[in-house]
């Protein structure tokens, strides 16, 4: 029991959704699922979440949280940005044996495993990652404003920008164009929502471009084809090679598939696994790096 346990690894996949903490011990993994954690925009209530997870893992394996903390470890938190607030958690937490990374990584080894290939991760917001012998290169992932290209957000945003084109005359109007000036009243009302909309309200556009796209909708189709696009040139700029397996995940991404070059269709898989399985695989290589 002794030694297995000292095999004992805890992990941490953490975004603004849900924070789940998870260890392996003796075999078997245990998991408890607490609120958001982003450690940018609320490091304290982060730190609750997280704290809050261990807690209950302690109770349901009995072991304390003083000893879990010793355990090598993976943590990929929103938020994590640089080695300082890497650096800030580690020891908010207590932690002696970890790596503290943002939550691409697990998100990345949860889907393509041990597996050379792309992950395009299109939910309401957007990252691309390829990972190469077991190393990651990463795009994208800065945020609304910034970037997320090809998230549900940008979707929507594109959406209600090329409806005004259209009001405009700049472009002829589509189904898509019409409904979409229809339910928001208007241009004017086009800007009034854009002012103050979140990038989830956004992104709750999204499904109307990708239903008109299935009804050959030319707007929501070039949409869809500008998307698809920037996923295949960013992939052949992180070195994305032919024949490598392609992971679409988030909300969106699978409606971008027909749109890919041919290359890459012939080689969409299913994800492995989720983040936090991830997370623990990438917990057990920094137990071993360790040993």
């Amino acid at each position: 029991m002794t030694e297995s346990r000292n095999n004992a690894i805890l992990a941490v996949d953490g975004g603004g959704t849900r924070c789940r903490v998870a260890c392996e011990v003796d075999g078997i993994v245990h998991c408890a699922e607490t609120g958001a954690a982003n450690v940018s925009s609320d490091f304290d209530g982060a730190l609750t979440q997280i704290r809050a997870g261990m807690m209950e893992i302690s109770r349901t394996v009995g072991i304390a949280v003083q000893q879990m903390v010793t355990w090598p470890a993976f943590v990929g938190l929103a938020g994590v940005t640089d080695n300082e607030i890497a650096g800030r958690l580690r020891d908010a937490l207590g932690l002696a044996c970890a790596r503290i990374n943002d939550d691409r990584p697990a998100a990345v080894r949860g889907a393509l495993g041990a597996r050379d290939g792309l992950i395009a991760h299109c939910g309401t917001g957007s990252f691309l990652a390829v990972q190469t012998n077991g190393a990651m290169r990463f795009a994208g992932g800065w945020g609304s404003v910034l970037g997320d290209e090809a998230s549900a957000q940008w979707v929507g945003r594109r959406a209600l920008s090329e409806t005004l084109c259209t009001y405009d005359g700049t472009q002829a109007e589509t189904a898509l164009t019409q409904k979409l000036l229809a339910d928001l009243q208007g241009p004017a009302g086009i800007v009034r929502f854009a002012g103050s909309a979140t990038p989830a309200q956004f992104g709750a556009l999204a499904p109307s471009v990708t239903s008109a796209a299935k009804n050959s909708d030319p707007v929501a189709r070039g949409i869809l084809q500008d998307s698809a696009d920037y996923i295949a040139g960013t992939a052949r700029k992180l070195r994305w090679q032919p024949g490598q397996a392609v992971c679409l995940t988030g909300g969106i991404a699978a409606h971008y598939a027909n749109y890919l070059p041919t290359e890459m269709q012939s080689v969409i898989r299913p994800s492995l696994g989720e983040p936090l399985t991830g997370a623990l695989a990438l917990a057990k290589e920094v137990r071993h790096e360790h040993q």
